[in-house]
């Protein structure tokens, strides 16, 4: 599984987390820390990347185009990169179960 996460969410997670998604990258990475939410999706699409975010305008995109790419939407206010972390790596039997199920395109977790 590839995420790739948005700037809402720090590039750290990406070391962070490279043991259970060695492939993850952030979107600083790819140029992409200022760009529009579409082409942050059409980078995700063409990489083959699910979006990690706390922007519920993704919501509205893949609402509108569907998916892929599929969206991760952290639902959570301020707080840390630990906590983040620690959401993600509690949620990745689910956030796995989502990547494999076709018909799934936003996963909200907490």
């Amino acid at each position: 599984m590839k995420l790739l996460f948005d700037h809402h969410l720090s590039r750290k997670l990406v070391t962070r987390l490279a043991d259970l998604f060695p492939e993850s990258s952030h979107v600083i990475l790819h140029g992409l820390d200022q760009a529009e939410d579409m082409a942050i999706w059409q980078c995700a699409r063409d990489e083959g990347y699910v979006i990690v975010t706390k922007d519920s305008d993704f919501n509205d995109v893949v609402t509108l185009r569907g998916a892929p790419p599929k969206i991760v939407w952290i639902r959570v206010g301020n707080c840390t990169t630990t906590t983040i972390e620690s959401i993600i790596r509690r949620s990745y039997p689910l956030i796995e179960f989502f990547y494999h199920h076709p018909q799934s395109a936003i996963l909200e977790i907490m």
